[in-house]
């Protein structure tokens, strides 16, 4: 997965593999699977607030299933490596992208921030799995972060097509790019700890 496809402005360092990640593996475990239960319970919040649209809830609970497999999968690699999963990390990058998105507005503008606030973390997720896979000096993570990435990116661009299949009078191209130029400035102080956004 290409950072062309992705469309993000700023790549991430390999080095945050190198220099953090890898002096840590069980701190990087156990953010991974809180943002896999996060991603989870982000759609089916979607489903609870936009029940009359079929299609949205079809694919938000395809999407929840998806991502708590990942959990448990991220789980069964916390154990087998006899660790145990931490407690939940707050995740500052996640909060600084949510202050970008518009309040108020008519439900269906609420809407498509919402998918676009999924598909901004989706997007950067699927990224730092890729800088993962490509630079871990471990096979099975390598490999697992591999499979990851390609999933990820599924999501990000599931998040995009509904926002164009729902907008009544939002140019979500428009409005995308505008997340993309704020997530570069965001993600500038990152890269600096052993999370997935960090």
């Amino acid at each position: 997965m290409e950072k062309s496809i992705l469309k993000l402005k700023l790549p991430t360092d390999p080095l945050w593999v190198k220099n953090i990640v890898e002096g840590n593996i069980s701190e990087i475990l156990t953010d991974h699977a809180f943002c896999e239960q996060k991603a989870a319970s982000n759609a089916i919040t979607l489903i609870v607030q936009f029940p009359e649209l079929s299609d949205l809830v079809q694919e938000m609970a395809a999407l929840a299933m998806e991502e708590m497999d990942h959990f448990k999968r991220v789980h069964d690699i916390i154990l087998e490596r006899g660790f145990v999963l931490g407690r939940e990390r707050r995740d500052n990058y996640v909060n600084e992208i949510l202050k970008f998105m518009k309040k108020g507005g008519s439900r269906n503008e609420q809407l498509i921030e919402r998918l676009l606030f999924a598909a901004m973390i989706e997007a950067r997720s699927c990224e730092r799995f890729k800088v993962l896979s490509e630079n871990i000096n471990d096979e099975q993570l390598s490999s697992f972060y591999y499979e990851l990435m390609v999933s990820e990116a599924t999501h990000y661009t599931t998040f995009i097509k509904l926002a164009k299949k729902y907008t009544e009078n939002i140019d979500v191209d428009k409005r995308w790019e505008e997340f993309l130029v704020f997530e570069a400035e965001v993600i500038q102080n990152y890269g600096k700890k052993e999370t997935v956004h960090g």
